[in-house]
């Protein structure tokens, strides 16, 4: 399970989808398969969550790995690669950026 502390040394990944009302809850099956059958059994996956906005026009993950290789060797498995060509045919677009945490607030 992620815990966001200033003091984490691995490597942080927001996912952003955008997705139309229509296809937002066939993305996110396909994501969450993905998380079950895949992502989280990957080295070095330390935990995740998967966001919907209100409007279903968007959906958001939230990942933690213990470094950023082990999220680019995950990406590049031959699993992980057709599972995200299905789920690019279905967004119009969808961006994964890396982070590191600058702030944590009650």
């Amino acid at each position: 399970m992620p815990r966001i502390t200033r003091d984490f040394h691995g490597q942080t990944v927001i996912t952003t989808f955008e997705v139309t009302p229509g296809s937002a809850h066939d993305v996110l099956d396909l994501l969450t398969d993905a998380w079950d059958q895949v992502i989280s059994r990957q080295p070095g996956c330390m935990g995740g969550a998967i966001h919907l906005n209100d409007a279903q026009t968007r959906i958001a993950t939230y990942s933690q790995w213990q470094d950023r290789k082990d999220y680019q060797a995950m990406l590049r498995t031959q699993e992980m690669r057709r599972r995200n060509r299905e789920i690019h045919a279905m967004c119009k677009s969808f961006e994964p950026v890396m982070y590191e945490v600058q702030g944590v607030f009650p």
